[in-house]
């Protein structure tokens, strides 16, 4: 599997030989990220739980479930690399949050927001 520094290579390398870059400041990244998640949000559109949970097993469902992810990767991997930020070090920062604000004892099978009363 690749990581993912090594995908960001990638990524900007395909960005670069066609030119792109010129393209891609922080805000068209951005939003580019939010049409792409759009489309990963589309796949769910009118279908029952069922329906979204079979999407995985289905050939065209799969693919397109596949594609939409890796199109939000890839944006959110090209935002990551033009605003500086190391994914893996801020990922593992903020599961380290989130594991403060939500311990194991008191949230364990509840959908509960941290700072709603209990």
């Amino acid at each position: 599997m690749a990581d993912l520094d090594e995908l960001t290579r990638l990524v900007c390398a395909f960005r670069d030989e066609r030119d792109w870059s010129q393209f891609h400041s922080l805000r068209n990244l951005i939003v580019s990220l939010n049409l792409e998640a759009g489309e990963l949000l589309e796949l769910t559109q009118w279908k029952s739980d069922d329906e979204i949970a079979a999407l995985p097993q289905d050939l065209y469902g799969r693919e397109a479930l596949e594609d939409e992810c890796a199109d939000v990767l890839l944006y959110l991997l090209l935002i990551a690399d033009r605003a500086g930020i190391d994914l893996a070090v801020v990922a593992r920062a903020k599961l380290a949050k989130n594991a403060a604000k939500y311990p194991v004892d008191r949230f364990r099978g509840s959908r509960r927001k941290y700072d709603a009363p209990e």
